[in-house]
């Protein structure tokens, strides 16, 4: 049985819209982390404006990298 949950795990895709409501969920998450973590130690200052911009950047990447 745990063999053909494997296969259909593995041959499925996902929902497209479930995947880019994960991918600026989680994208957005880890832009806040990082630019308080930073701010936090002095590298620089948390501003709205740069947490979109990295917000976005990431949600770019994270498009561009797992694209087939």
């Amino acid at each position: 049985m745990s063999g053909d949950l494997t296969e259909g795990m593995e041959s499925s895709k996902g929902d497209p819209k479930v995947l880019l409501i994960l991918n600026v969920v989680l994208s957005a998450i880890f832009a806040y982390i990082v630019l308080w973590l930073s701010a936090f130690a002095g590298i620089t200052t948390f501003s709205w404006g740069q947490y979109a911009t990295f917000t976005l950047l990431l949600i770019v990447l994270t498009f561009v990298v797992t694209r087939e």
